[in-house]
């Protein structure tokens, strides 16, 4: 049995309802039996976080029957509104020098003002080996343990490096594997039923299935877990990464290139 935290410690998981997120949150709850602590940052301009905020209830309720030891384990979550976290000028400035060379989600940038403002320094954050924010840290982390668990951080050697500004508050216990890989281990220790509940879908459709056409829904497909899409948003979604995707790119080169894209935003 793994040693457990002290009384007074949790982990702290950045918990959305997703698939990476849950997939963590069943392996310290069920496989190394530790106390977490969820965070959930709300974001109004989701069309997706009515779903997300049910799909935790809905998975919550399902551990805390089938798994009674989580009721002690499973900490009330946290929440936070996005407009309400600090703005941090030395954060905003590193994620922007980072967006002109590689392609990383806004998200990242009002996490690190969370976890700043909140004094949080080892928040699990679900980076996984198909990630694109992978990509973005790769040669500058290095592993570690937590004392149950081998995760990933940034090296404090690259401190002075706009990644380390940006991710030094975070640790990445997934940063290894692939959803595919969480897949088979989820299968093998029978948290099917679990994550098949998870949610990824951006914007939904009006029968709350989804889209096939976000970057999530992409992302998904791309990941090799295609088959969490229904069919019909499947064919959708081919046709959009075959046509609509690479035009969207090559529009957004032209702009850039024209320099119209402040112009844009401000008609926006």
């Amino acid at each position: 049995m793994n040693k457990m935290l002290p009384d007074e410690e949790s982990v702290n998981l950045l918990w959305t309802g997703g698939w990476d997120s849950t997939f963590q949150l069943l392996q310290l709850l069920l496989v190394h039996l530790q106390r977490v602590t969820p965070f959930y940052v709300i974001d109004p301009e989701r069309r997706s976080t009515g779903m997300e905020l049910l799909t935790m209830k809905h998975i919550k309720d399902h551990l805390w029957n089938e798994y009674p030891h989580t009721r002690r384990l499973l900490q009330p979550t946290r929440y936070c509104a996005v407009e309400d976290v600090s703005q941090d000028c030395e954060i905003a400035e590193a994620f922007q020098y980072i967006l002109k060379e590689k392609y990383i989600g806004d998200q990242y940038d009002w996490l690190a003002r969370f976890c700043k403002s909140i004094g949080i320094t080892d928040m699990q954050l679900c980076i996984h080996l198909d990630d694109k924010a992978h990509i973005v840290i790769e040669q500058i982390v290095s592993e570690s343990t937590d004392g149950f668990q081998g995760v990933f951080r940034v090296d404090p050697r690259f401190k002075d490096m706009n990644e380390y500004v940006l991710f030094q508050y975070f640790s990445f216990p997934l940063f290894e594997l692939s959803k595919t890989q969480m897949s088979t281990i989820a299968d093998r220790q029978g948290w099917e039923k679990i994550m098949h509940m998870t949610w990824f879908c951006q914007k939904p459709a009006n029968n709350m299935k989804p889209c096939g056409k976000c970057k999530p829904c992409l992302y998904t497909i791309q990941e090799g877990l295609g088959w969490r899409i229904p069919v019909r948003s499947r064919i959708v979604s081919y046709f959009y990464r075959q046509v609509i995707w690479p035009l969207r790119s090559v529009v957004k080169i032209v702009i850039r290139k024209l320099g119209l894209l402040k112009y844009i935003q401000k008609s926006t």
